[in-house]
């Protein structure tokens, strides 16, 4: 059978990589892809991104399935367009990607239903912001309400960047529509996880465990980053805090969409802060698989992705489970000069390795031109490896990061920190 894949990043590069290998698929179509989707055997760029036109392919190519991979696609309707067309796709309708699309609506609905989260007041007026900025003090934190392609969170240790960034979004307008609404939290304190599920719109299908690191540089500090490397499975992720999470946060989210009218299909995505007392709290919501969360998930499945999907779309995720790799997956992001803010494309990538059974590099910000792969955006490749231990895993991908080249390429050298100094 052939299945589309709507995105262009790591992680769709990942699910197309991992659709390919299922003895049922003939063909997986990227929609609009990469330089590495476009040179995966079993895989073929499509390059097209309006939802009409998508509709339209996956008609008359008879596309048995459909992953939304990002955000944008879903929060513009993507599901409702295909879902009326008839048209089998996986992911959450307009509706209910507000989870993601507004942080507003989110944290309404969090309160509403009793799912732990962060302190918050919403405004669109900077002189009320800066207000309520003084009276809370710092640190803080200052979020875009809309989609900003992971750069819309502002961890403000001062009350001078917290002021700054409420400028940039209410009255720069630095994020456009995205920013002309702002959410300012109390900044939690402790340990982050991703805590990732499938959903068919009553059961809920647990994810393995992961944890990203979001700052640019080592011993996590510079700017907040869309993610600069992941691993699984994230020790500090109990079986105890598993079935908490499931309790506290997951099955409440799933419960609550449902009681507004509001049923949720798809990947569901919960950051989740764990504070000194190991108590979970929701920083965000994501509609859809983390980058680069999904590069290591999707090493370490050995179930057939496709078998999952059809589950979740049929209705029955109470009735199947996930096989997991018993190893440890490690993904290192290597980002483009001048990321987050300003990232340089047009740069020639070199020292690719071969496809290897323990070790993958997925793209990102990648194209092909002339014969030449090309930096195309921030984060470029993920190098993905299998190792016995965290520590082994993290051998592998370094190992082979370092062959890898191109002008101005950056990346952290302590992915996996925290579960490497944990006691065993």
């Amino acid at each position: 059978m052939k299945l589309l894949v709507i995105g262009s990043g790591g992680r769709e590069h990942a699910l197309a990589w991992k659709l390919a290998r299922s003895p049922r698929v003939s063909q997986v179509f990227v929609a609009p892809g990469n330089g590495g989707t476009a040179a995966e055997e079993g895989v073929q760029n499509l390059p097209v991104t309006e939802i009409a036109t998508l509709v339209e392919f996956a008609r008359r190519e008879d596309i048995a399935l459909t992953v939304v991979g990002p955000e944008a696609p879903l929060s513009a309707g993507v599901v409702n367009a295909f879902r009326k067309a008839g048209l089998r796709i996986f992911g959450p309708d307009k509706a209910a990607a507000q989870l993601e699309s507004s942080k507003d609506f989110a944290k309404q609905f969090m309160v509403r239903h009793g799912i732990p989260t962060a302190r918050y007041q919403t405004y669109t007026d900077a002189a009320a912001a800066h207000a309520y900025l003084d009276a809370q003090g710092a640190p803080i934190v200052i979020k875009a309400d809309g989609l900003a392609a992971g750069k819309g969170v502002v961890v403000a240790q001062t009350l001078a960047e917290a002021h700054a960034a409420v400028d940039a979004m209410l009255a720069g307008n630095a994020l456009g529509k995205a920013g002309a609404r702002v959410v300012i939290e109390e900044c939690l304190a402790g340990e982050e996880a991703s805590f990732i599920v499938m959903v068919d719109g009553k059961h809920v299908l647990p994810l393995a465990s992961s944890q990203d690191h979001k700052r640019l540089q080592d011993n996590d500090v510079g700017p907040n980053t869309g993610g600069m490397g992941a691993y699984s499975p994230a020790p500090v992720v109990t079986p105890e805090l598993h079935a908490r999470i499931m309790r506290e946060i997951i099955l409440p989210t799933i419960a609550g969409m449902a009681q507004d009218g509001l049923p949720y299909t798809g990947f569901l995505y919960a950051g989740v802060m764990l504070d000194g007392a190991g108590n979970p709290k929701v920083l965000e919501f994501n509609c859809r698989l983390g980058d680069p969360e999904a590069q290591p998930l999707l090493m370490r499945l050995k179930s057939d992705l496709l078998d999952l999907l059809e589950a979740a779309l049929d209705g029955r995720l109470d009735q199947v489970e996930a096989q997991w790799d018993r190893r440890v997956a490690l993904a290192v992001v290597l980002a483009a000069a001048g990321y987050p803010e300003h990232p340089r494309k047009g740069d020639e990538i070199g020292g690719l390795p071969a496809p290897q059974e323990d070790a993958h590099v997925f793209h990102a910000g990648t194209r092909r031109e002339d014969g030449r792969l090309l930096t195309a955006g921030g984060r470029v490749l993920a190098v993905t490896a299998l190792g016995d231990s965290v520590r082994m895993a993290q051998k592998r991908a370094y190992e082979l990061a370092q062959g890898i080249h191109f002008s101005g390429m950056q990346y952290r050298r302590d992915i996996g920190w925290r579960a490497l100094k944990r006691p065993v």
